[in-house]
């Protein structure tokens, strides 16, 4: 069971007077700030209690409040339905005689005789999004609360003054706040995570609040809030874990007339770019392997290029329903007759891209679920257009997954704070072999994150210790023109994986080594990258494949891939797989033999392009 205190017994006198003496608002004068208008005319107050009361999460819900104000909230409550024994009144009628938040929040502990999990928030803050979900704060307290309490923080704006709030150092692995600075105090890791007046005890803290109160009346130290937190999380160092809301928060504490206009005008305003009249539109791309692949998923190094010839295009928009719009071509529901269904899906499979952005939404939400984030109740639509050639090894699905995650994460204003660049490679990933069963490897996540020319570092220690590979941005300013050939009417790219892995598993000492050289390679084709010596770089691609056709074999390479590694040695081309098969990329550093193998290519019914290098 949880309990729920909304205070609203701040005097607010400044802003009182000011709305008084402007004499532009004689219907608010005398009316307590939580009564005020927020966005669209609801009043404040409201908003908090339609969020409360609509998913009926609390066992209880008390309102505190002053004297002074008391009447203006019993006949908010009647008109309200909400229970007016369930207001508390403090006594005080001026600020001089105010007793605090601590104070409050004790007083309803006594008089209500709480024991319950308890969650506090300032029912007189105004705030920016008006679509969250108070459930989910309710679910990651659940997760949490074995460990600790947890505080609501929300990521300020740049205009706004950080020395004027309270502000969260949270751990970035666990969610554990590890240090709280005072709105007195500037933070010295630059931290913008703004804690409000939003708190959730377990009832084995609600003890710490009496605790406090006693320590503090006996040394006639201050008793805010403010210094509550401190004392809790600082000095005690209890566990309080941090939770972001996707909201802005406002008229916190003191507040003029000017703060009440500024931010009631700033929000509106956003609420009036609604993303309804916007679409978000990503875009990733496809990429080729240069060398090391594929030693990615076994502890190795590799070094590839994400390509602007083909491309994942994802696009979000708000919407009543959520909805997922197939793609008529990969996804198809409509066919001429019976063997046209037959004949597509015999050459296109079952799976096509539909699964990728369901796959993606749900992962995103489990991972802004554990990771503590509240995501605005927020309806949208996705849809996906792609023209990177299926099942050749170009990295098609993933580019897919990321371009949906960007969009995701952009409609509901995550930053790279709440996934770090570093792990979105690895969310990718997942999404693709935990939900979908999809073999792959971290490489083409990776590029396609970073975009560019990418050098990546899998040693073991280094996965195992921080989570993720070393990922270094090279320079492609200077890089030789590639060529890429694919087979114009592919199998499936996943079979080229071929018994590896488990392989490599089971410790077989010829893959075990292979891998290692694979590393050795790409350390190598970095420094000829380096210094351009791309002769050197050429025979390490040849060398490339040739190890990897000695551990995975040719029944496994395909007839068709060998046939085009074949076509472009016999061309004086250097040639290696860019992916998992059906493709293969190479360097020519003869140009007069380019037009002999183009034609070569495609006599034989294979599709070559030059390559042209995506720079994010």
């Amino acid at each position: 069971m949880t309990s729920c205190i909304l205070l609203v017994a701040g005097h607010g006198k400044i802003l009182e007077k000011e709305i008084s003496e402007s004499g532009k608002f004689p219907n608010l004068e005398g009316v307590p700030k939580a009564l005020l208008p927020g966005v669209g005319g609801k009043r404040i107050l409201d908003y908090w209690w339609t969020i409360i009361k609509t998913r009926q999460l609390f066992s209880e819900v008390y309102l505190v409040t002053n004297a002074d104000k008391y009447k203006h909230f019993e006949r908010w409550a009647t008109a309200s339905d909400f229970p007016v024994e369930n207001i508390v009144n403090d006594g005080t009628t001026e600020y001089k005689s105010r007793s605090g938040t601590l104070r409050k929040i004790d007083l309803v502990l006594r008089t209500k005789r709480i024991t319950d999990d308890l969650f506090v928030i300032a029912g007189d803050m105004l705030f920016q999004d008006h679509n969250f979900d108070i459930a989910q704060v309710l679910n990651y307290f659940k997760l949490k609360r074995d460990d600790g309490d947890l505080a609501i923080y929300y990521d300020m704006q740049l205009s706004e003054n950080g020395t004027k709030r309270g502000i969260l150092d949270v751990c970035h692995k666990t969610n554990e706040v590890l240090h709280y600075y005072s709105k007195w105090s500037s933070p010295p890791n630059h931290s913008r995570k703004a804690s409000v007046l939003f708190f959730g005890f377990k009832k084995e803290s609600l003890s710490s609040i009496s605790t406090f109160l006693q320590e503090r009346d006996n040394s006639n130290l201050s008793v805010s809030w403010n210094s509550y937190l401190e004392w809790i999380i600082n000095v005690k160092k209890s566990h309080v874990y941090g939770m972001k809301l996707p909201s802005g928060f406002q008229l916190n504490g003191k507040v003029g007339l000017r703060d009440y206009e500024q931010w009631l005008k700033y929000f509106e305003a956003e609420a009036a770019l609604s993303l309804k009249d916007r679409k978000i539109t990503k875009k990733c791309y496809a990429r080729v392997g240069l060398v090391g692949n594929p030693s990615d998923g076994f502890y190795g190094k590799t070094i590839a290029l994400s390509i602007s010839n083909f491309w994942a295009e994802v696009t979000i928009y708000e919407s009543p329903k959520l909805c997922l719009i197939p793609h008529p071509l990969n996804d198809p529901t409509e066919f001429g007759s019976l063997g046209d269904l037959y004949g597509i899906s015999k050459k296109d499979g079952y799976l096509g891209g539909l699964r990728l952005l369901q796959a993606t939404c749900k992962s995103f939400f489990q991972y802004c679920c554990q990771r503590g984030i509240a995501l605005a109740r927020r309806n949208f639509t996705l849809k996906y257009d792609t023209n990177i050639p299926r099942q050749v090894g170009l990295a098609g699905s993933s580019a897919i997954v990321t371009a949906t995650l960007r969009c995701l994460m952009q409609f509901f204003n995550l930053t790279e704070y709440d996934m770090p660049k570093e792990i979105q490679p690895q969310f990718i990933l997942d999404v693709e072999k935990e939900e979908l069963f999809i073999n792959a490897g971290l490489q083409d996540r990776v590029v396609q994150v970073y975009e560019g020319l990418i050098y990546m570092d899998f040693s073991e220690n280094l996965m195992k210790s921080q989570g993720h590979g070393n990922y270094e941005v090279m320079s492609v300013k200077h890089l030789p023109k590639f060529w890429l050939a694919y087979i114009g009417d592919p199998s499936d790219s996943g079979a080229i994986h071929s018994d590896v892995s488990l392989r490599w598993h089971k410790g077989e000492p010829e893959v075990i080594e292979a891998m290692e050289k694979f590393a050795i390679f790409t350390d190598e084709a970095k420094k000829s990258i380096e210094i351009q010596d791309w002769l050197k770089l050429s025979s390490i691609m040849n060398q490339n494949f040739d190890l990897r056709r000695q551990i995975y074999g040719d029944e496994a390479l395909g007839v068709k891939t060998l046939r085009m590694v074949d076509i472009g040695r016999q061309h004086g081309s250097c040639v290696k797989l860019p992916g998992s098969g059906g493709a293969v990329v190479g360097m020519t550093l003869d140009e007069g033999q380019m037009n002999d193998l183009m034609h070569a290519y495609q006599h034989e019914g294979y599709v070559i392009v030059d390559i042209i290098p995506n720079v994010s």
